[in-house]
């Protein structure tokens, strides 16, 4: 009697950690619970920042206008110049408020637009740009702390909870969430695990996380939770989390 052969064992779930290239004043930077004003800057040159996460093996690089998202300026001809020379596709948010910026972005070849106060603001224009681009062009970021969504570059609360943003989002057909927890926002506190499960369960498509990432130990949560991916940005400039990760 031959014995019998043990179930294959599956492969470990491992999530896609995503460089974060934050723009603000010509500058990559890293800001402090998104306050503009508490910033680190990492390069001088965000170009030079992003060539610097390609060369280490980034396949996706994501950036944020802050200038755009605070209203206080745009960044656009870094955004050009990085997707033209970083050899990888790049997604783009931050004061993405009308269809004509969004698609203004995707014509210079930005691969995915993030959407984030517009999403609240006006529900419509996500249905209008997944109707006009696809789901693989459109992502939105839910900014919250706690369970409530911040709007206007992270500076407003909105009364709107996490749970009736993302119901109709889903219903719009929405299928990447960005979830970003403002108040951990480089601070490199680690993730708060209570809330990011609860995200995890209000979300079943591919949901990406972001807001304090610090280490190995917050990678093995989103792996638990089976969550798809990370943006991080202070944890992998000051070297608290090794990128790329180790096999």
């Amino acid at each position: 009697m031959s014995a019998s052969v043990p179930p294959p064992v599956p492969p470990p779930f491992t999530p896609l950690i995503l460089p974060c290239v934050d723009i603000q004043q010509g500058r990559a930077v890293r800001l402090f619970e998104g306050d503009p004003e508490r910033e680190t800057v990492y390069f001088e040159s965000p170009l030079k920042a992003a060539q610097h996460w390609v060369s280490l093996g980034a396949g996706l690089l994501h950036l944020v206008d802050l200038d755009a998202a605070t209203g206080r300026g745009e960044n656009a001809a870094i955004i050009a110049e990085i997707v033209q020379q970083a050899g990888v596709p790049v997604e783009v948010g931050g004061g993405i408020r009308d269809r004509a910026r969004a698609e203004a972005l995707i014509e210079l070849g930005v691969s995915r637009v993030v959407i984030g106060t517009a999403a609240v603001a006006r529900p419509e224009l996500v249905s209008e740009l997944l109707t006009a681009h696809g789901p693989e062009r459109v992502v939105v970021s839910v900014d919250a702390r706690g369970l409530e969504v911040a709007t206007h570059g992270w500076a407003q609360g909105s009364g709107i909870k996490v749970a009736e943003l993302t119901a109709e989002l889903a219903g719009r057909g929405l299928e990447t969430l960005i979830f970003t927890d403002v108040s951990r926002d480089g601070t490199l506190r680690g993730l708060d695990a209570e809330l990011m499960a609860e995200v995890r369960a209000l979300w079943i498509n591919t949901l990406i996380v972001g807001g304090g990432v610090r280490d190995l130990q917050d990678v093995a949560l989103l792996s638990a939770l089976k969550i798809q991916g990370a943006i991080v940005g202070r944890a992998i400039y000051e070297g608290t989390l090794p990128y790329p990760l180790p096999t």
